[in-house]
């Protein structure tokens, strides 16, 4: 039962990727919340959520970014279709955008975005180093990356952790990715963050294009 609820939570598909969306709303609430306040969106900026799943921080984001427009993406289209349901009015209007896709191939052009949020799915990240190069193309210079994840010590009491659809992070293993993925380390800020029921979670933050960066370019 938890390899299935593991596989459902790293691709939400039919009646029970629709239940665990609820969930996901419910569970994901703070940690999703420090992951956007670690952003630092500033009215008119564009956003990507990168993993929207059922949509409940694209509409924190909204109001935060107004008058600019928050992008969501995901691969599954029952998160899709949750994520649409509950930003209708914002879709509606063009402040919101919706995409089913694949994060190793961003459809969206270069340096498109100010913020990139990353909460809570980093995890299934098969290949890392392709889906934060594409972050990198996609982030504006100077816009910046907000990531949330469970610490590996408290997955590792939970089953789901078991099923081999989780990469487990420490702190160091989440900056050691963004370094290898060609962020400058004096662009990554990471930080040990103390949740409800003795959970503690993870949040690093990256900014792109920073002094160090170019020269890395450069070179």
């Amino acid at each position: 039962m938890w390899r299935r609820v593991a596989h459902q939570l790293s691709n939400p598909n039919g009646l029970m990727g629709k239940v665990v969306g609820m969930l996901m709303t419910r569970a994901n609430r703070l940690p999703t919340r420090l992951a956007i306040d670690a952003l630092g969106i500033l009215p008119g900026q564009n956003v990507l959520d990168l993993g929207c799943g059922p949509g409940q921080a694209i509409a924190q984001m909204l109001p935060l970014a107004f008058p600019g427009c928050v992008s969501g993406i995901d691969q599954s289209s029952t998160m899709i279709g949750q994520a649409q349901r509950a930003n209708r009015a914002a879709i509606g209007s063009g402040r919101a955008r919706l995409d089913l896709g694949a994060f190793e191939r961003l459809p969206y052009p270069d340096a498109s975005f100010d913020r990139i949020l990353a909460s809570n799915v980093a995890y299934f990240w098969h290949d890392a180093g392709e889906v934060l190069g594409e972050v990198r193309r996609v982030l504006k210079p100077g816009g910046r990356l907000s990531i949330y994840v469970t610490d590996a010590e408290t997955m590792r009491r939970w089953k789901i952790a078991r099923a081999g659809t989780h990469r487990l992070f420490s702190p160091e293993d989440l900056r050691g990715m963004l370094v290898q993925a060609g962020f400058a380390p004096t662009g990554i800020a990471v930080d040990t963050v103390k949740l409800p029921a003795g959970v503690s979670g993870i949040v690093a933050t990256a900014t792109a294009n920073s002094i160090e960066d170019g020269i890395r370019r450069a070179a």
